[in-house]
C-alpha cells in the first residue's frame, strides 16, 4: 500500500462523526454501530447544538436528521454548506422523491430513509468518507508557505531563497499530512497515536516527541509557528499562518 492510500485509510478509519438526531434511541443506535467500526462519535439533539459542535469540533462527516426541533435539517444543512464542504448524510422518515431531491439540491452527499438497517448507515458513511478523502488526498495541500504533496511524499517550504524540501521521517510526514487535511482542527494526542503511529508506539509522549522534531524542522525551514500546541488537548495547524 502506498503512502497516499495509508493516509486515506487513516482518515477514514479514525474519522469524527457528528450525529444530529432528536430521537435519542436512533442516535444511540447509529452511534453504537459507528463506534464499533472505530469511528469517533459526537451527538446533538437539535440543530442549534449540532451547528455549535460542527463549528467547534470540525467533524469529518455529519449524519443529519431532517425533522428536528427548531431549525430543521434543511436549514442546518444550508448553514453547514455556507461554512464549507463537510460531507453530510441526511436521515429522513420521508420516502418522497421531492424530499430527497431537496436534500441533494442543498448539498447533501447521500441520504438514508427510516426505518433503516444501521449497517446501511455505516456502509454509506464509509463510502462517502472514502470518496471525500480520495478527492482531497489527490490534491496538493497548502498551508501558508508550506506545500505537501501526498503523491510524491514531499514537503516543501517556500523561503526567500527558494523552496526548501523538508527531510521528514515517515511518521512525521503522516502526522503533518493528516493534520493538513483538516486544517485548523485541534487533534488530541490519542487521535494522532491511533491514526499516524505504527503499532507498538501507542504512547502520548511518543506523539510529543515526533511533533517536537517536526516543529524543529519546520522552524529551521522558516515555517515556525505553523504547528502549535493546545494546552491540555493536543496540536493543530494554525490556519492563520502566513496570512
Amino acid at each position: 500500500m502506498d503512502e497516499t492510500s495509508k493516509i486515506e485509510n487513516m482518515l477514514v478509519n479514525n474519522a469524527l462523526i457528528l450525529i444530529i438526531e432528536d430521537e435519542p434511541e436512533i442516535a444511540e443506535i447509529i452511534g453504537t454501530y459507528l463506534s464499533r467500526e472505530g469511528f469517533r462519535v459526537v451527538t446533538a439533539g437539535d440543530g442549534t447544538i449540532g451547528l455549535a459542535h460542527h463549528l467547534r469540533l470540525r467533524p469529518d462527516l455529519v449524519v443529519l436528521d431532517i425533522k428536528l426541533p427548531g431549525q430543521d435539517g434543511y436549514e442546518v444543512l444550508a448553514t453547514i454548506r455556507r461554512r464549507g464542504d463537510t460531507p453530510v448524510i441526511m436521515v429522513t422518515a420521508l420516502a418522497e422523491d421531492l424530499d430527497k431531491l431537496q436534500a441533494l439540491r442543498i448539498g447533501a452527499d447521500d441520504y438514508v430513509v427510516k426505518p433503516f438497517n444501521p449497517l446501511e448507515v455505516v456502509a454509506r458513511v464509509k463510502a462517502v468518507l472514502r470518496r471525500t478523502v480520495a478527492r482531497d488526498s489527490e490534491q496538493m495541500l497548502r498551508v501558508g508557505s508550506l506545500t505537501i504533496d501526498p503523491q510524491a511524499y514531499r514537503v516543501e517550504v517556500e523561503a526567500a531563497a527558494g523552496p526548501v524540501t523538508l527531510g521528514l521521517t515517515r511518521t512525521e510526514f503522516r502526522i503533518l499530512a493528516y493534520m493538513a487535511l483538516r486544517i485548523g482542527r485541534v487533534f488530541e494526542r490519542s487521535e494522532l497515536v491511533d491514526a499516524c503511529l505504527p503499532e507498538g508506539e501507542a504512547l502520548d509522549r511518543t506523539v510529543d516527541s515526533h511533533v517536537s522534531n517536526l516543529r524543529r524542522k519546520l522552524a529551521a525551514a522558516g515555517a515556525d509557528g505553523l504547528l502549535v500546541g493546545v494546552r491540555g488537548v493536543g496540536y493543530r495547524l494554525d490556519n492563520t499562518y502566513g496570512q
